[in-house]
């Protein structure tokens, strides 16, 4: 049931907050293998020292990200959610798994055979990335702004996550015998059981939740065709004659151009970030006395107070939803840039644990407040098209970020 402005009524409520636990977990399984890989990075500069792992291997995943959303965001109106979601839990799964059985088939050696099947791997990370951010984010565009600030902490948590594993695995196997390897063996062997835990949440319990059926429902009777296999999974069948309303919602040209300016803050967020995030802290940053751990520690506090930002806003007074309030604040991060070369070339650890920690910071905070502002006021099949869209440009800003994060080598004699 639902009130005369099509709210969910309280009995419609129900199951609000396992959802918001769920969509947690979803975002957790959207990047818990990436950050695995961002994370163990000193694991493969141990292995590959002349290959630039943390860049190359970024570098190999956001094209493939990129040009899978393209493609899915251009067809997101007729391509079945439930189907895409469940696609990408699943390469993740086997992924993660292929990660895990090629180092243990090679015994951990290096070697460029080895190092093109960690990329081919990645390439799969990318492709499975653009099937669930894209669906997700489009599909929680239709429900509450809750939802999506939960799944977007999740994403965070998921480097936080591994980022806290790292540090306890290379504190307990650091002075063993292979310790290194120990610990990675043990990342990829969590990661691939937290993607399993995804694909069943996601295939058996979030559909079932009578508020997300309700959201569902709700859209369907908009026009959307996205929902129809996960309310089938419900239980609940749509009817057919919704093809007027889809030809009759905005086009995709309309959508970009009514929210130009949140696509161009989310993807120069990502832009600023990827930047040096987390190319230029493991080869730019110099040594210090965390020595090995220094690294590790940079990821970690970037990681940690991304994912306590992403909270920010759920405290309404210090939440942007200004449009022109928004995009300052995503400009003026412009200023990291020269502050990380300076603090790089002049300053001591502590600065640049400082730095880093704001610039996860400001990243999680403007992301969340960027994709809870955003689709509001639209139908669900607008809604999702909306949501796609974002997701483009983020990866598109994280793919420029990721080029232009070579520029850092220039003059040191790195290539």
């Amino acid at each position: 049931m639902a009130d005369m402005n099509g709210s969910p009524t309280p009995a419609r409520l129900e199951g609000k907050l396992t959802a918001i636990v769920v969509c947690w977990v979803l975002g957790l399984g959207t990047l818990v293998a990436w950050n695995t890989m961002l994370t163990i990075g000193d694991y493969y500069y141990a292995l590959f020292p002349r290959y630039h792992p943390a860049r190359v291997l970024t570098l190999v995943y956001e094209p493939f990200a990129l040009g899978t959303i393209a493609i899915l965001a251009y067809k997101e109106a007729k391509i079945d959610t439930r189907k895409r979601n469940l696609a990408g839990f699943t390469l993740f799964f086997l992924s993660t798994f292929a990660l895990l059985i090629l180092d243990l088939a090679t015994s951990g050696k290096g070697g460029i055979g080895n190092y093109i099947g960690i990329c081919i791997i990645v390439a799969v990370f990318g492709i499975a990335d653009a099937h669930i951010e894209g669906g997700m984010v489009g599909d929680l565009s239709l429900m509450c702004p809750e939802f999506i600030q939960s799944f977007f902490a999740g994403l965070a948590a998921s480097g936080a996550l591994t980022s806290a594993l790292r540090m306890m695995t290379k504190a307990a196997f650091d002075k063993t015998n292979h310790g290194l390897r120990k610990g990675v063996i043990l990342f990829l062997a969590i990661s691939t059981l937290i993607e399993l835990l995804c694909i069943f949440l996601y295939a058996f319990v979030f559909p079932k939740l009578p508020i997300v059926k309700h959201f569902r429902a709700k859209a369907a009777s908009e026009g959307s065709k996205t929902v129809t296999a996960d309310l089938a999974a419900a239980g609940i069948q749509t009817q057919g004659d919704n093809d007027d309303k889809q030809l009759n919602r905005l086009s995709n040209k309309q959508l970009f151009f009514q929210n130009i300016d949140y696509a161009l803050g989310v993807f120069l967020t990502y832009v600023l970030t990827l930047s040096i995030f987390p190319g230029f802290l493991y080869e730019n940053t110099g040594n210090h006395k965390l020595g090995s751990w220094y690294a590790i520690v940079l990821i970690a506090m970037y990681n940690v107070w991304d994912l306590v930002a992403r909270y920010i806003p759920l405290i309404e007074c210090l939440k942007i939803e200004s449009r022109k309030g928004l995009m300052v604040a995503i400009l003026s991060r412009l200023v990291f840039i020269p502050a990380f070369y300076f603090t790089a070339k002049y300053g001591d650890q502590g600065w640049m644990i400082m730095l880093t920690s704001l610039l996860g910071l400001t990243n999680g905070y403007l992301t969340v407040c960027v994709f809870t502002a955003a689709p509001k006021g639209y139908k669900g099949p607008e809604q999702n098209a909306l949501g796609n869209l974002l997701v483009l440009f983020l990866l598109g800003g994280i793919f420029a970020g990721v080029a232009l994060d070579w520029l850092w080598l220039i003059g040191n004699g790195s290539f």
